[in-house]
Formats: structure tokens, sequence, C-alpha cells
């Protein structure tokens, strides 16, 4: 069926609003899709769901509007498709319901058919429900956050997210493919239909092959053409090489079939296009994982589906940044953490070159937060694990299936035994090319605890997996899976490989900070295939999971063994992030981001410091968190106060100078707990620090900290000056404070404020929209009470972030930012 976006301009009201109206008591606001509904409302410490969310809360949220469906439409079938709305979502059209939905993250298919008036206006209206409370472990958002298409097509069509190519083999410079197309027919006639499969070049647009089948499908029902297909020469699909084709389908009526065929003329044709990538994987204990018969390491990174201060809004400009920068620093893989991404950002993974382990659930029947999915599963799971491996199963760069993560029913309670291998036969069904896992976890939450009798497990560890009763416990659950995932295990991967020789193992999430001594582990043993570290970005909820403390070593706390900083209630208000993270949410990479990039053989030489108030003090931490580095060597008010320097690099030794004068020369760790570090410990003197690292007596490689000056000015830092006038479209401006010479002021908090105008402004009116709107304004600080939708923010680290987004006009925006202190800058950008 034909998709066309309706994004632009629905109605946006925080309420519910029945389907018959009154509509006219609250005009709302007229807002573009994907839009999200809590991303702009203030935090407040009463959240329901605190820390989980950010300290947001839920609500209500509608969108109304109205389409007009054309008269020509008549004959044929008219839809709506979802890639994902939050959440307990209805839709109504006309007055009338014609669908719903619970799972937030579930795309999702709406027949409008048999409800539209074709010729006419229709009115859509989409109500959202965020506030069964608590519903998540982290921020959600809400509403319409990944956009909305409407469908159109003969009653003789393709079934939404029917079309699925796979590569069965590639040898001797061929590929052989099998595509399956699902074809409804919604006529009250016996139809034989053509339908005609061919493979061309996304970039070029060429055919490569093509291949047809006529198949007889009956009054209402549905049937699959399955038709065997090879492919000459082949560009294969791999993250270094993301070669992409585009599967064309076509169906046509050729007539209908009574006692004998009848021969219609039928202009009618159904069309679908989806991406397509030829590649084959394989996986086993002594070869590892193959991705077209050679050898992969995933070096992954888990992803939480927000995007910061655009909050959980989805579109493919912020998706493929993220992607690009994740892969600049080293990473090949990314897990979609812990439900089904958005179809953006598997686009972007297909284009960049990024493999996928994509995961279904967080929570199968039983709870992990009152009001979450589990009341949903027994009922929807089927349906909405369907619709998920139906819409991604084309994409190469999807390599790896997920049916849940840490699932309390991983003992046996509940009956998820039968569970466990139920969710990955119904993959199966859908998908055979691809292996099947599950991020599995020791046994401390749930009634788990109970069935470990004689173990005390410490979450998240395999500390107290003493004897093999995890082992023993969780051995039914693993069966149907290809790849079995070992969240924080990796001390027990060794041993569980002599009690299961042929599983295949997968660090399904890994402490960050242990990457050095963790890594070569994952590269020595053939039967582990990667690694996925917790997490690659910053992100709303789960605030404070991150966090460092330095406290005395009398300390009371010290015995506590860093669970202090994370008591029953969570981070206090108003923390808001992570703060786990490579890279925060404005996209620059933290020191945790540059020691993983030095352990996967970067030769850079990253250098930071601590803060003299840490100095001699016992670093406490959760165990996600990281060092407090930092690339600062502003410290007024320390000097000659005893400092730490910490170095990152794969060379054999590291010098340090501070203002050219020599600390010495030190190895180069390769121990626990920081393998590729070197410390150096001296006293804060203004001026500038740097580090070289020296590789067989050779230098490699530099880097240097310099104490700035006041802070001057403000720099604005474009990462582009034009965008398309398409509703979708992006730019991200980083903001800096820099001193007279144009140092970035790595310590500078500077109120500041962002105003956008376009240059028809005098001519605003009511039938006009937006040119582009201030999509999200903020920093990277974890503990904030910021606004992100209202213009104003405090610089965190000397940085903060705007990002403008493009409506449907074209014209030129202005975008300033001032201070009470320094002067206002400006920047024009061209929307075409």
């Amino acid at each position: 069926m034909k998709s066309i976006c309706i994004d632009d301009s629905w109605i946006f009201r925080r309420s519910f609003i029945d389907s018959l109206g009154m509509l006219e008591e609250d005009p709302g606001e007229i807002v573009n899709l994907p839009h999200d509904g809590m991303i702009g409302t203030p935090v407040s410490p009463d959240a329901p769901a605190k820390s989980d969310s950010g300290y947001f809360k839920g609500g209500l949220t509608n969108y109304t509007k109205n389409i007009f469906i054309p008269k020509e439409w008549e004959k044929g079938c008219v839809g709506l498709s979802f890639d994902g709305a939050m959440m307990n979502v209805t839709v109504d059209v006309n007055g009338c319901k014609v669908g719903s939905r619970h799972y937030g993250y579930a795309p999702f298919y709406v027949d409008l058919t048999d409800y539209v008036t074709f010729g006419e206006e229709n009115r859509i209206t989409i109500n959202c429900n965020t506030s069964m409370h608590v519903n998540s472990r982290w921020y959600t958002g809400s509403g319409l956050y990944r956009g909305v298409m409407i469908c159109c097509g003969p009653r003789v069509h393709v079934v939404q997210n029917g079309v699925f190519v796979y590569t069965k083999e590639v040898s001797e410079g061929n590929a052989f493919l099998e595509a399956n197309v699902e074809v409804q027919n919604s006529t009250t006639e016996n139809s034989l239909v053509e339908v005609t499969v061919s493979i061309c070049e996304e970039d070029t647009g060429a055919v490569k092959t093509t291949t047809k089948r006529v198949i007889q499908i009956n009054p209402g029902k549905t049937e699959n053409a399955r038709m065997a297909m090879i492919l000459n020469n082949p560009k294969l699909w791999d993250a270094d090489n993301p070669n992409l084709y585009r599967v064309k389908t076509s169906v046509k009526s050729l007539g209908v079939y009574r006692t004998h065929f009848i021969p219609k003329k039928n202009d009618e044709i159904d069309e679908a296009e989806t991406l397509f990538g030829v590649r084959t994987i394989t996986a086993d204990a002594i070869r590892g994982l193959r991705i077209n018969g050679k050898s992969v390491k995933l070096k992954g990174g888990c992803l939480h589906h927000d995007n910061g201060l655009l909050g959980a809004v989805s579109l493919y400009e912020t998706e493929a940044r993220k992607i690009k920068k994740l892969k600049e620093l080293g990473f090949n893989a990314v897990r979609t953490a812990h439900n089904p991404p958005s179809a953006a950002l598997i686009e972007a993974c297909d284009r960049i070159g990024m493999y996928v382990f994509d995961e279904a659930f967080d929570a199968w029947g039983m709870a992990k937060r009152g009001g979450d999915y589990s009341q949903f599963f027994d009922t929807d799971w089927k349906r909405d694990l369907t619709d998920f491996v139906r819409r991604d199963r084309n994409h190469p760069a999807v390599i790896l299936w997920s049916t849940g993560n840490e699932i309390p029913e991983r003992g046996g309670l509940d009956n998820g035994y039968t569970l466990a291998t139920q969710l990955a036969e119904t993959i199966r069904v859908l998908d055979g090319s691809r292996p099947v896992s599950n991020g599995i976890c020791s046994f401390w939450s749930g009634l788990d605890d109970k069935l470990m009798k004689n173990q005390s497990q410490e979450q998240n560890s395999a500390n107290g997996l003493n004897d093999g009763s995890w082992e023993t416990m969780t051995e039914p659950f693993t069966n149907g899976l290809d790849i079995v995932g070992y969240n924080y295990m990796e001390d027990i991967y060794e041993r569980d490989h002599k009690m299961f020789p042929e599983r295949v193992i997968l660090g399904s999430e890994n402490f960050p900070k242990e990457v050095g001594f963790r890594w070569p582990l994952v590269e020595k043993l053939p039967y582990v295939i990667g690694e996925f570290t917790w997490t690659a970005w910053d992100y709303i909820g789960e605030a404070g999971i991150g966090k460092a403390d330095y406290i005395e070593a009398d300390d009371e706390r010290v015995k506590t063994g860093g669970w202090y900083l994370m008591p029953p209630s969570g981070s206090p208000y108003p923390w808001r992030l992570a703060n786990d993270e490579d890279f925060d949410i404005t996209g620059h990479m933290l020191p945790q981001g540059a020691y993983r990039s030095i352990v996967w053989g970067s030769g850079k030489t990253h250098l930071f410091s601590m803060h003299p108030d840490t100095y001699g003090k016992t670093e406490m931490m959760t165990l996600w968190g990281f060092p407090a580095l930092a690339s600062c060597w502003n410290y007024a008010g320390y000097e000659d106060e005893p400092v730490r320097l910490a170095v990152f690099s794969n060379a054999d030794e590291v010098e340090v100078f501070v203002n050219g004068k020599t600390l010495g020369r030190k190895p180069v760790s390769v121990e626990r707990p920081m393998p590729n570090c070197a410390f150096f410990d001296t006293t804060y003197e203004p001026g500038k620090v740097e580090a070289i690292s020296f590789l067989d007596g050779k230098e490699v490689s530099r880097d240097v900290l310099t104490t700035t000056g006041e802070p001057d000015r403000i720099r604005l830092i474009p990462e582009k000056k034009e965008m398309k006038a398409d509703g979708h479209d992006l730019i991200y401006v980083g903001i800096e404070i820099v001193d007279g010479e144009g140092n970035i002021i790595p310590d500078a908090e500077i109120a500041i404020e962002a105003k956008l105008t376009d240059d028809a402004e005098t001519e605003r009116n009511e039938e006009r929209h937006d040119i582009a709107v201030l999509s999200g304004f903020g920093s990277a600080n974890p503990v904030t009470e910021d606004n992100y939708t209202d213009g104003r923010t405090v610089t965190f680290r000397g940085r903060a972030m705007a990002i403008i987004r493009a409506g449907y006009e074209k014209g030129q925006v202005t975008l300033e930012i001032s201070a009470n202190e320094l002067p206002s800058v400006e920047e024009h950008f061209d929307i075409a």
C-alpha cells in the first residue's frame, strides 16, 4: 500500500477528548509530528515515578487532525500506520473507535476503510494515556512521538510490512535469496494475482533481478507468494560496507476464479518498497559470530529510546547523528534497550553501518513497576512481537533478536520456561534467518531469590554464583535461544563454557568502567561474541544510576560499597539523567567514551584531571559509575594543593609535563582496575599540562590541558547551515563559552537564553505555520530543573546545545543566544 506522511499540523491538547467532540472548548496548539507531549511539562519532586522518569509526570494527551480522503480511494482500502504511540492509545475516526494499542513501542496498523467518508474531510482523534503510574523504569515521553502515515491501496494489496526478503546463501558470486509477499484480498471474489518482486540498487535505482508468481486468494483471505531469487555479483552489507538495495514489490489482479478463470481488465496495481541488504549470519561456539563468513566481535552499546533535549521524539536526523558519533568512537553495534526502537533508528543503522541487537520487552507477565506492560502481556505479546519483527526483519542492520531483558520469569516462575520458548518460536516463524537471544541476569529480583536457597546473589553480578545453581535454574529458560545474553556475569563465562560447550554467549549488558579488563576476555574466547556497555548515550530517567562520590576513608558509608548512592527511593530531585554514558545528551564524548576508544585500539592520548577536592578520598560509585575525570585545568583557589591526573593510552609509557616540568615517565598499566591508564599526582598550578605517549621509545600522540581565561564570548558551532522544509530535518547548534583566545572554559556555568526568529515574522497570520522552531535547548547537566522547550538554560562544562527543527515552509531563520554578562551572538540558517 502507498504510505503518505501526515505529520504536519495536528492539534495537540493535554487532556482526554471524547470522540463526539466539544473540541471548541480547548483550541489546543498546532504541532508537527513526531511530538512528545511530556518533555515540555515541568518536573516535580512529587512525580509518582520519581527518578525512574527523571521526575517528569505522565498524563493524558490528545491529537486531532482533519484529513481529506479522496473520492478516488473509494474502491480501495485506507488505514493509518503508527511507528509507535505512547501509550494506552485509542484511535477514533468520525466518532467511531477503530483501534487501540497498549504497548507504547509497538508499531501498528489500523484499518479505516469502513469508517471514513470518501471525498470529504474526516476527523482523526487519538488519545494517549501515560497516567497509569508507575509504568516504566525510565522516561517514556508521551503521545505520537514517532509519527503517523496514512496508507491507501486497492482491495487486493500487499499487507502492511508484508514483504520479507532474506539471504539464504552467498557463494560463487551469487546471492541466493527468498522473497515472501503477503497479499490480502478484501473483495468478495476469488482472485488470481500476479506478484512481482524486483531487487534494485539503492543509489542508482537500477533493477538487478526480478521474479514473479501467480497465486489465488479467496475472499477476505491473505495468502503468501513465495519465490526464489538469484542476485548476481551482489554487494554485501556489513557495518564497514553498508551496501543497500531496495526491494520493489507490485501486486496486480489478473481476474477471478469461479469454476474457471475469468480474466478482468484491471489497471489497479498495488506497490510496496523496503530497504534490504545482502548478508548472512551464523553463530557457533567454535567460530563465534560470523557476518558474511567473517568473524565479528560486537563492540556494543545499549541505547534507550529518548533523544535528550528532544524528549522521546525520534527523527532520522537525530538518530543518524547518534549512530555516526558512536561509530566514530569505535562502536559497531547497539542494543535497543529494552523495547522496539523507532524505524528511523533502524534505517540510520542500515545506511551508516551499525549492527542492531533488536529487543522486544523489558517485562513479561511479572511486573517490574506497577503500571508497566506486564498487565497486558498475556493478551498482547504475540501481536506486539509480531508487528515489531515484521517491521524490522528486512533490515540488514538487525542481526539479533532479543525476547526480553532481565525477565523475572527467568527461573521458571509464572510459566517462564514455556513462555521463553514460545516467544523464541514466534520469532522464528516470522524470521528464521537471525539468531534469537535474551538478556539474562542473576537471581536478584522478584521471587527468584527464593529459588536460590543456598546462595546470596548480588544484583547484576556474578558474585554468589558459586555452585552452578544459576545455570541449572536458567537452563530451561534458554531453550530456544541461539545466543544466551549474560548481564554483568563475565566471571562465569569460562565455567559455563565447560558446562555448555555448545553455548554462544553475549555480554548483553556490561559495566562501563570494567571494559579495560573485560574486553581482552571477549577477544580471547571464541564463544563470547561481544559486549554491550550500559550505556553508550545518556538518557532521561533511571536518574543518577552512574553517580560517583568521594568520601573520607573513615566515613561509615565506605562499608556500603556505593549502594548509599542508590537508595530505594531513587536519586533525589532534581536528578534527571542516568549519568552513565560515553556520550552526554548533547553528543559530547566524555572520559568514559575516550577510555573505551583506547581499549578498542585508538592510538590517541587522552589527558584528564580530577578535582582537588577528591584527592586522597575514597572513591565510591554505583555499579554503572565511572571515575569523576574532567578535561579541565581550572582550579582557582587550589594553588599548591595536590591533584591527580589520569592518562588513557595504548602506548608503553606516558610522560607528563606541568608547565614544562616533567613528572616523569610511567608505564601504562595492564592490570585491574584500569588497564590502558597511568595516574600522576602533582600539585595544582595554573598553566599547561601535557601528556605524551611513547611506543618503543618513540612519541605516538599527545594531549594537553590548559588553564583558560575568563569568559569572553559565546561561540556557536552549527553542525550544518541548511535544512529541508520537510518538518523532520534538524540543525544541531553547539554553544560554547570561550575565553579571549578561543579556548572553551570547561567549568563555565553561564545563564543563557535562545530566541529563534524567521524572515516572515511581520507577515505571521493564522494561515501560516512556523518556518522552523527551537525544538530543544539545554545542557548535559544531569541534575537540573531545566525545561528543554522554554529557551533558557545554564551552560554545563562550558557547553549547551540548541536544536532547530524545520517546518514545512521555506525561508530563513536566525538563532540568537544571549547572556547577561556576555555579548549576544546570532547565526542564520536556510530552510529550503
